[in-house]
This record gives C-alpha cells, structure tokens and sequence, in this order.
C-alpha cells in the first residue's frame, strides 16, 4: 500500500482509525504505570541507587530516582569545607533510599549515607585485594592519628612511618595513600598502615639502589636523620651515614648547623660493603683539601682576616677559610699586657686581623700573631732605660715574690723581694710597700726575649755587708742579743740585718749537744769573730775563744801583776841592805876617826 492509498484509507475511515489510535495510547498508558509502579515496589528503605539532580533550592536538592515524586536532600549535604554548594543539575549521583510514603508519594534520601556505605564496599573491596586507599589526615587521637577516607579510620602511631615521627601535628592536613590492616563494618572501625606501604616501596628503591651503589660514586640522597655525631641520608630504600668530620673541611660544631630533615644532598660513598649493607659518605670529599694550597697562600708574614671561632686558656683559634684555622697564642697577642684569657681580647664570631707566624701544612697548623701588628716596645726599652739607670713609678702590683713598678704604658719592672733590702728579712713585700707607692729602683737587667724588666731598690745603697771585715775584723770580739735559736746554732745580731753564727761547737769547751733550751732569743752574749763571708754574706762566731782570750787576758795580768809584787820586795830588801852597809860604814868609820 503506498501512502497516498493510507491517507485516502484515513480520509474515507476517520472515526475507526481515531478509536484505534486513542486504544493503543491508552494501553501504552496503562502498561506504562504498571511498569512505574513495579519499579517502584522494587525500592527497599535502606537501599542505595543511582538518581539524577533535577532542582537546587536554597534548603534542598531534589534528585529524580524513577518513583512518581522527586526525592529531596537537605542542602547542607552538598555544602564543601568552604561552604560552596557543589550540585549541578543533570549530574547523577548515588543517594540512599531513607523514607518513602506510598499515600502521597514523598520520599527522602542522603547522599552522604550512600557515600558511606560505599565506602564501606571500597574497604570491603580493598582489604580482600590487598589494595590501596586514600585519605586525609584530620586531627591526633590517643595512640595515633584520626584519617577521613570517607569514614574516620585510625593510624596508629606505630604505622605512620618507618621511623617514630616525634611531631604527629605535622601530618595533620596531608593526604598519604593507606593500607588497611583490618575492619569491622558494625563497630564502624578501620585501622590503617602506611609504614607497610613505605617498606614494600623501599625494598624495592633498595634493590635498585644496591645494584647501583659502587666506592667513589657520587649519589643523591635526602636527609632522613640528624644525630651528634652525622646525619643518616636515605639514599633510595638504604640510608648511609655522613659523619661530622666528613661534612666539611673546616670546623662542625653540629650537624644541624649545615643540615635539616628532608635536605636533599649530594654525597661522595666512601665505603661501601655489600654484605653489611653499610655506607660510609662524604660531602667534603666534593671539594680539595684547602690545606694542599695553604703554604702558597699564606706564607710567613703574611697578613690574613678571619673570624674567632673558639677560645680556649691559651689562645684563640681563627678560621681563614673554610677548612683552614690558625692560632693566636695568648702570648702573640700583646706585646705588653698580661693576657691570662683570651676572653679578655676576643669574643667568638669577631672579625680579625693577624700575621701568620709560621705554617706547617702536613700537620695543618698555622701560627698566627696579633701583636705584630703593632711596632715592639721592646725594642727601644733598653735604649731608654739602659742598665743602672734610676727610675721611679708607682707600685702597680704586689706579690709574694716581689713588687711591680709601672715604667712605660704597658711595661712593669719587677723588684724582687731579695732586691728589696741589703739586710732586712722581709717576708712579704707589703710589709714595706703599698698598691701606688711612688718609689725609686735601678734597671738591673732589661730581656727583651723574654719581656722581663729587672729592677733593684736595695741596690740605691751600697752593700754593707762589703764594709763588714773592716768593721768587723777576724779576731775582734762583739756582744749582741740572741735572734734564733736552733741545733746546730746561736745567730747573734750585731747590728740591724747583720748577723752572726756560733756554731754549735764554738759555744763552750765542753761539748754541747744543742744549744736549744740553754739559751733563749734575747739572751746577749759575748762572742769573737773567727770568719767573715762577704760574698755569702756569713760571720763565724764563737763563744768559747772569746772564753778563752778573756781567761788569757785575766791570766797575763795575773803574771804581770805577779812580777811587779816580787819585783817590789826585792828592792826594798836590797834597799834596807844597802841601807844597813851604810850605817855599818858609818858607824866604822866614826870609830877610826875616835
């Protein structure tokens, strides 16, 4: 039949093709609703399907999942973490049937529950294919961390890397891919690992590593650890160690001066053993030895820069450049001043100018000195102050030994305590002298070597002691008061600082042992002179020849006196003698007359 017969066949029969038509409509209608409402009764409260955004109003979203009436979700469940609503509408979604009422058709559903409940099949479907989910690290929780990967998941501490990470705060934010260890939908609990992840990837990097990792080889690699002693750099599933005194060639006070976790760096191996699996690094290795250049560089008066990075008691070590130190001594850096610490000159960190003194590469060793810098004022001080010339000044300091006269800025002379007095025995300096005494002394010795100014006061008089044997000659006799007495001894003063011995065995005839209780400190005693010392400044006394010249002396007159008595008889005998011849003369020669 063509079209033009059908449309005459329409023509002639309208009625009959109109009731056919609205019959087949009718039906299509009818099996329509059947299937509608079949669909429907399929539905479960509780069951998850797939439906289509068909309007967003300010309170809901309403999602056409194939029932007579579109179901709604409150908006709040399509609100982002910034507040956005992120519905389109046409975009299909899963949502999960909540509520339907048959009587007037409404129905509500959630699309956050679908998600959950998907979640749950992801894990489901994860943990049996050994798989691997996502998720956001959200807040630390006792023993762990809290994890969204659709529901709150916990991390223990112990599964959140290879090593204990101190700082779990630090992860909070961060999206890290997870391996489930175990879950339990009712009790809605997840426990998840991300060091089992870490360890299959670094055994693989290992493996490669390994293959890879040959002495000398320059390697990349990240700093994963900082101890006192190195950092351990994770060179790809195996970590090596960089010791502190491989890091560089000059001074490491700590790895963490140079270094910080996460550091990506570059290493030389300098060890290497397979079977340990232990690797030595070095990053000084890099760069020369600055010392194989040093001598070149800094020859012997030279003037250099550096900075103080150390002091100790003797002096202050100084870093020209990396790798290469030098020492100032204490004694190198004042030509006048006493430096007893180097603190009292310098300070860590401070900038300074020196002259190397001497080099010694193979022991990497440089002398440096401050002083230098400056013209030495020993150098003229003996031109100035020559020996026996007489100064004055104050006293800038007293000690045990002697006292110390200020000459020039920054020179003292020294008086020392035997240069104080010919004869006094001062224990102390400061029983004579006091702090700023203006005195007088002559220069006795100036070394210039070893900055020393010698100076003497007792020296301003002439040595008594050289006037001694003519005051006090051999064989003449002295009395003085007892100053000490010992065993061996009396010491007998004979004037002011003067002194003299009786040794024991010039104290009496007889023997005497010691003197000591026999006699007492200002007992006066009477005693000749045997020797004289000038040169040990020493008299020799004795008591039992003074004894003995007095008992000598007492004898003579005895003897003298002795012989002028008989002398005295024997003329006045002779005398009455001659006397009586006379008178018997006399008398004879009267008679012859008669």
């Amino acid at each position: 039949m063509t079209v033009k017969d059908e449309n005459e066949k329409q023509n002639l029969e309208p009625d009959s093709v109109f009731s056919a038509g609205e019959h087949d409509a009718d039906e299509e209608m009818d099996s329509m609703h059947d299937l509608y409402e079949q669909s429907f009764r399929n539905f479960q409260e509780g069951e998850v399907v797939r439906g289509r955004i068909v309007q967003v109003s300010d309170d809901f979203v309403m999602v056409d999942i194939g029932y007579k009436s579109e179901g709604q979700i409150p908006i709040y469940e399509f609100r982002d973490e910034t507040g956005k609503v992120k519905a389109v509408i046409g975009d299909e979604i899963d949502v999960l049937l909540e509520f339907h009422d048959d009587d007037d058709g409404s129905i509500h559903l959630s699309k956050e529950k679908a998600a959950k409940i998907k979640v749950w099949d992801d894990i489901s479907r994860i943990y049996s294919d050994d798989g691997i989910i996502e998720g956001k690290v959200t807040a630390k929780v006792k023993g762990g961390l809290a994890v969204d990967i659709g529901v709150q998941a916990f991390l223990p501490g112990s599964q959140v890397d290879l090593r204990p990470v101190r700082n779990l705060e630090s992860l909070i934010g961060h999206i890290f891919a997870f391996k489930v260890l175990k879950y339990n939908k009712k009790r809605r609990n997840v426990v998840l690992s991300r060091r089992a992840l870490l360890e299959k990837e670094r055994e693989q990097m290992k493996s490669t590593t390994l293959s890879a990792l040959e002495d000398n080889k320059v390697v990349e690699g990240i700093v994963k650890n900082i101890t006192d002693y190195g950092v351990f750099v994770d060179l790809g599933g195996i970590d090596g160690l960089l010791h502190i005194t491989d890091m560089s060639w000059g001074r490491v006070g700590h790895p963490s001066e140079m270094f910080q976790i996460g550091d990506k760096i570059q290493v030389k191996v300098l060890s290497f053993d397979r079977e340990t699996e232990r690797v030595s690094l070095g990053l000084k290795q890099l760069v020369s030895d600055p010392w194989t250049r040093a001598e070149g560089k800094y020859p012997v008066g030279a003037k250099v820069q550096g900075k103080v990075v150390s002091l100790t008691d003797y002096g202050a070590f100084i870093e020209i450049e990396e790798g290469v130190e030098g020492l100032i001594h204490v004694s190198e850096m004042s030509w006048t001043k006493k430096v007893r610490h180097p603190s009292k000159f310098l300070s860590v960190g401070d900038e300074v100018e020196a002259v190397v003194l001497s080099i010694n590469p193979e022991s990497k060793r440089i002398s440096l000195g401050m002083k230098q810098l400056e013209s030495n004022p020993w150098d003229v001080i003996a031109q100035k102050y020559p020996v026996g010339t007489t100064i004055a000044g104050k006293i800038k300091n007293i000690t045990d030994f002697g006292i110390f006269i200020g000459i020039d800025e920054g020179i003292d002379g020294l008086v020392h305590i035997s240069d104080i007095s010919w004869t006094k025995r001062v224990k102390h300096p400061s029983e004579i002298f006091r702090k700023n005494q203006e005195v007088q002394a002559i220069v006795l010795n100036i070394d210039k070597d070893n900055e020393r100014f010698s100076l003497g006061i007792k020296q301003l008089e002439s040595d008594p002691w050289e006037s001694i044997p003519y005051r006090y000659p051999i064989g003449s006799v002295v009395t003085g008061p007892i100053t000490n007495v010992t065993d061996f001894g009396l010491f007998v003063e004979l004037e002011e600082g003067i002194e003299g011995l009786v040794h024991v065995s010039e104290i009496s005839k007889e023997k005497v042992k010691s003197p000591v209780g026999q006699f007492k400190p200002g007992d006066t005693i009477t005693a000749k002179v045997i020797n004289i010392s000038s040169k040990d400044r020493k008299i020799g006394l004795s008591v039992k020849k003074a004894e003995e010249q007095d008992d000598r002396s007492n004898y003579d007159e005895y003897i003298n006196t002795s012989r002028a008595a008989t002398s005295n008889l024997g003329e006045l005998l002779k005398e009455e003698l001659e006397a009586k011849a006379q008178s018997a003369a006399n008398s004879a020669a009267n008679t012859d007359k008669n």
